[in-house]
């Protein structure tokens, strides 16, 4: 077993090989990646290195019991997420679809206790990783 918490979990939601910059694959998204979603989420928390998660590309529609599921576990993870979780980055080329996302990452910071940004190109994640990592 490994010291690491996590670190013998298959990831599959997420792609950690520039971790701390943790992409979430959209093609993971399918009926019932709720739970694989939660246990990577708990497994990151559990190393205790702080890390940023990033969402870029068309996000698809989840199912109401997979954001159901998701909520509660952020609802019920929110202060250790807030520690460790630095920040969410949306990258969006559209300017209108980047301004109704804006508007959403500051209710989602308010309700999960996670700093959000959305930029505009991939070009724009490495500076608000950065940003988010340094908040300490």
């Amino acid at each position: 077993m490994s010291a690491i918490p996590g670190a013998d979990l298959r990831f599959i939601v997420h792609d950690l090989s520039a971790f701390p910059l943790v992409r979430a694959r959209p093609d993971a998204v399918q009926p019932g990646y709720a739970v694989a979603w939660e246990e990577e989420m708990q497994a990151l928390l559990d190393r205790g290195t702080p890390f940023v998660v990033i969402f870029s590309g068309p996000q698809p529609e989840e199912t109401h019991e997979d954001r159901r599921r998701r909520a509660l576990w952020l609802k019920r993870s929110r202060e250790v997420l807030g520690l460790i979780c630095k920040g969410m980055i949306v990258v969006e080329e559209s300017r209108s679809r980047r301004l109704v996302m804006e508007a959403q990452a500051l209710m989602a910071e308010k309700a999960f206790g996670v700093p959000a940004r959305v930029v505009a190109s991939e070009a724009g994640v490495e500076e608000a990783a950065r940003d988010l990592l340094a908040r300490g």
